[in-house]
């Protein structure tokens, strides 16, 4: 069984969470070569009777879906993280199970997270989208660009809202579901829902009994049973550094924990990268608005979070998505994946160079990326005076906040 990558995902309730707002962040760790976009898709009717094309297969399209912001490998057609314009979020996790996920090709846990944020308001119905369909439609397929081997995984979600969190983690078709309101909580690749259950498949707990993993007489433990026997589980270091801080976590608390590269939060590795991250800010007070922050780029501790609001005009990027190869995808065409297109978009190729720079230790890398700091405070003291504002957001203001930073950074670099 292949290793799940070792990804992190986060949440902090007031009163841990300073200033009556829920944060929430997500470091992706993928394959060091593959390219993350960041992708915008405004809220849209359908036909009756339409279909929705997922990475692998094609499922029954509903009447109406919500506008989302997502941060996803370019290749697919679902999304690590997102957001949609009601101020739900959700990030997913690979996991190991003591039950092998399916290589057969069906919804993979990221089309999950997408669809999800499309038809969910709130983080309940949320949940409830992703759990319908498991149960219609089953997970399955390759979670990577790779034509050598399948490496599949159940999948962990943390779906947050303005007033709660659930934790979901799937085996299969089945699922465990803990409801957080208050204190910090991480997911990581590892299943971490133990006897908290406020929710489940109906059959759970009889499947678990008839695969011989649960005697019915113990206090049912829901990653006790369906853990690999050499799982141990262990708590998360982003959770550890969160439960530090007490109640002063702010979006630059989470910032500074996603950028932790010697707690293991930020992966660095031979194998794996922090491809991409993002952190929401979600104020329990719905006269303010949620603020969704996305490096779009690798390694948080050399990327600049750069700051996007909901509003009816977005103005779309087109600097931070891959280029499209249509039918022409080698991840569309079957056998899949037998060459590799190039997948960087304009903000990956300018950033690269920075990478470069600062990983060299030279005084040009040290001043670069005080710079980028500083680029990414003056964003972060914005976004503090919107939420610190009494009156209503002005649209026209913040229309082409994403857009704004981007061109900034691009600029920058060149």
């Amino acid at each position: 069984m292949a290793a799940a990558p070792p990804s992190c995902c986060l949440v902090a309730f007031p009163p841990c969470a300073k200033d009556g707002l829920v944060v929430f962040g997500k470091n992706s760790a993928r394959p060091r070569d593959e390219v993350q976009e960041v992708v915008y898709f405004p809220a849209a009717d359908h036909e009756p009777e339409s279909k929705v094309e997922c990475t692998y297969i094609s499922i029954d399209q509903v009447p109406k879906t919500h506008a989302i912001v997502l941060s996803r490998p370019a290749w697919l057609w679902g999304a690590e993280m997102g957001a949609n314009e009601h101020g739900v979020c959700i990030a997913n996790e690979a996991v190991n199970a003591r039950e092998p996920a399916a290589e057969t090709e069906a919804l993979l846990g990221m089309d999950l997270v997408r669809l999800g944020l499309e038809r969910g308001s709130t983080a309940k119905e949320a949940l409830n989208v992703i759990v319908a369909l498991l149960e219609e439609h089953g997970q399955g397929g390759s979670y990577y660009e790779d034509a050598g081997s399948c490496h599949s995984f159940q999948s962990a979600y943390l779906i947050v809202d303005r007033q709660e969190a659930w934790v979901l983690e799937t085996v299969g078709k089945y699922w465990a579901a803990e409801k957080v309101t208050e204190g910090v909580r991480c997911i990581c690749n590892q299943l971490s829902v133990t006897t908290k259950i406020d929710a489940e498949h109906p059959e759970l707990r009889s499947y678990a009994q008839s695969q011989g993993w649960w005697t019915g007489e113990d206090e049912f433990n829901f990653s006790e049973v369906f853990s690999p026997a050499d799982d141990h589980l262990h708590c998360c270091a982003g959770k550890d550094s969160l439960e530090k801080q007490e109640e002063s976590i702010t979006v630059q608390t989470m910032i500074d924990i996603l950028r932790d590269k010697a707690s293991g939060v930020c992966v660095d590795s031979e194998t794996f990268l922090t491809t991409a991250s993002a952190v929401s800010v979600l104020p329990q007070s719905r006269s303010s608005p949620c603020i969704h922050y996305f490096t779009g780029t690798p390694d948080p501790s050399r990327s600049i979070f750069k700051p996007f609001i909901f509003v009816d005009d977005v103005k779309l990027v087109p600097k931070t998505q891959s280029p499209c190869f249509g039918d022409d995808d080698p991840a569309k065409k079957e056998p899949r994946f037998q060459e590799k297109p190039d997948r960087r978009h304009e903000l990956y190729k300018a950033h690269e160079w920075a990478r470069v720079v600062i990983a060299s230790g030279q005084e040009q890398g040290r001043k670069l990326r005080k710079t980028m700091r500083e680029l990414e405070k003056q964003g972060l003291e914005a976004m503090e005076e919107i939420l610190a504002s009494p009156g209503p957001l002005d649209p026209a203001e913040v229309g082409d906040l994403f857009y704004d930073c981007v061109d900034t950074e691009i600029k920058f670099f060149k």
